[in-house]
């Protein structure tokens, strides 16, 4: 099955190359901001599906370039599907929990009521609908708090932050699933198999890992198993103002992934240990 990936140096992308045999088209080949470009590309290198690893994930920065986020998350990935759907090919989407607003505590199931709190939710889930718009074989992927060895994220910020300081004071009342590149890639590679076999299968799932925590909570597991001697003190997002708005709530119902694919929401502690263990720092 030869799968091409939009993406060549993400979090997501680089384990997409270390698990499977793919075609990653990184923005010299295919620039999002060109959605034609990437049409071009699907027709060019004709593979039996596609897997967009590719995104605008600024979330701060969207708010005075939404244009920009705009071809990227949602006319390139509408664009995509569409090539996709004329060819009869799977196109499988990464999206996020920014969709939602982040009210209450309950984990968001897939048909929940969107609400993006910001430009980046609101060009992800125009992504979302032009991906549904194209009329094929599709998988949309809602995943949350993604981290790896590689690239930025709160993992390797935090052990970068916590051997500078004794003390820290980190957002204690936002709540969601971290999950690890490497389990966002194997479970991406899945769903395209099982789109191939069963086009029926189409549709709108989240992928996130377990158990739910608060940043600070993983902050605080992050210092515990790398040894580092910094302490954690929860604040309110009102301390810790961004101009976006962060989901409080950013717990996603996994039910339906599991039923389908059979894909359980993998543990985000033992992704950490591997992260740990690939960044080569010593752990307790």
């Amino acid at each position: 099955m030869t799968i091409l990936i939009f993406g060549k140096t993400g979090q997501v992308a680089r384990e997409l190359q270390a698990q499977a045999d793919v075609i990653a088209l990184g923005r010299a080949e295919a620039d999002l901001t060109d959605p034609a470009a990437c049409v071009a590309a699907i027709r060019a290198h004709a593979p039996d599906a596609v897997i967009n690893a590719a995104a605008y994930t600024a979330v701060d920065k969207a708010e005075s370039d939404e244009a920009t986020a705009a071809l990227v998350n949602g006319d390139a990935p509408g664009a995509m599907a569409r090539a996709c759907a004329d060819l009869g090919i799977p196109f499988v989407h990464i999206s996020t929990d920014y969709v939602f607003d982040g009210s209450g505590t309950a984990p968001w199931p897939v048909n929940a009521p969107t609400g993006p709190l910001g430009a980046y939710g609101r060009t992800k889930l125009a992504g979302e609908e032009a991906v549904r718009g194209a009329g094929g074989t599709h998988a949309i992927l809602r995943t949350s708090w993604v981290v790896s060895a590689h690239g930025s994220n709160f993992v390797k910020t935090m052990l970068r932050l916590g051997a500078e300081r004794e003390a820290l004071t980190i957002v204690g009342d936002q709540v969601g699933g971290p999950t690890a590149a490497v389990d966002i890639a194997r479970a991406c590679l899945e769903i395209a198999r099982h789109l191939a076999a069963d086009p029926s299968k189409s549709g709108t799932y989240h992928f996130s890992g377990e158990p739910d925590v608060s940043w600070a909570g993983f902050a605080r597991e992050i210092f515990t198993r790398a040894g580092i001697a910094c302490s954690v003190t929860d604040i309110p997002s009102a301390d810790y103002p961004t101009p976006t708005a962060r989901p409080a709530n950013s717990r996603l119902d996994n039910t339906l992934t599991a039923a389908v694919f059979g894909l359980t929401r993998p543990n985000w502690q033992a992704g950490l240990a591997d992260i740990l263990k690939d960044l080569e720092v010593p752990t307790q």
